[in-house]
């Protein structure tokens, strides 16, 4: 009995952290009303959670054809696992397609110098221009630690830095990480402290207007962006 107390009074305690998030998420979109917001966030899991496994068993066959890739063209593991922060600080392991030399960060973490970044691997380069790196974060998505739209989830590292260089970061911090979002069909990926700047100004655009119809259209985008290997400028 007293195990079930327990349990009920650390439910009760859950129930309350994400009630002042929502609270929070819903002042940041002072214009929607509050079911409303909470409905769109149900269907946004619902659709996550749908479209990560529809993804899984379509892309399988091209995860493993990746995977192989990656593994004959340098040494070292196809998938890599790298702590990132998630809504609200939640710290999680964002699983990718390595595309870097196993020694890359030897000396720490750096900001990536894009295509001609000497750490990219051959094949890295051509993943990460078409974004197909980030396939294996489905699973993130399917357990619950990231959305298919969102702001780009970053390192521990990064984020505290930022976070005090930059006004109004922490916001993006509202909503979970996404594999695709505004700023990352709009930006490359952050090579200084001005890319980060830009691509915050969409991420609490983003947050703002949060619906289904505006992941829609990103994701269109995204399809987009993966063929092109460009950002809609």
């Amino acid at each position: 009995m007293s195990g079930l107390v327990a349990r009920l009074l650390t439910l009760r305690q859950e129930l309350a952290i994400e009630l002042q998030r929502f609270l929070l998420l819903w002042r940041y979109q002072h214009y929607v009303p509050a079911f409303t917001l909470w409905w769109r966030l149900v269907l946004k899991r619902v659709v996550d959670v749908c479209a990560a496994a529809a993804g899984f068993v379509v892309t399988a066959p091209l995860i493993a054809l990746i995977g192989l890739a990656v593994k004959l063209d340098s040494k070292g593991p196809s998938f890599y696992a790298q702590e990132r922060v998630g809504r609200f600080g939640d710290r999680f392991k964002i699983y990718k397609f390595r595309t870097m030399r196993v020694d890359a960060e030897a000396n720490g973490p750096v900001w990536c110098a894009g295509d001609r970044d000497p750490r990219m691997t051959q094949l890295g380069t051509l993943l990460r221009r078409t974004h197909l790196d980030e396939l294996p974060q489905l699973f993130n998505v399917l357990i619950g630690q990231m959305s298919l739209v969102g702001p780009r989830p970053e390192r521990p590292q990064f984020v505290e830095n930022l976070n005090q260089a930059i006004q109004g970061y922490d916001e993006r911090l509202l909503v979970k990480p996404g594999m695709t979002g505004l700023a990352q069909v709009h930006y490359r990926y952050d090579q200084s402290l001005t890319d980060v700047r830009r691509k915050v100004r969409f991420d609490q655009l983003y947050i703002k207007r949060m619906c289904m119809a505006l992941d829609a259209k990103i994701l269109a985008w995204t399809f987009v962006v993966v063929l092109t290997g460009r950002g809609i400028k």
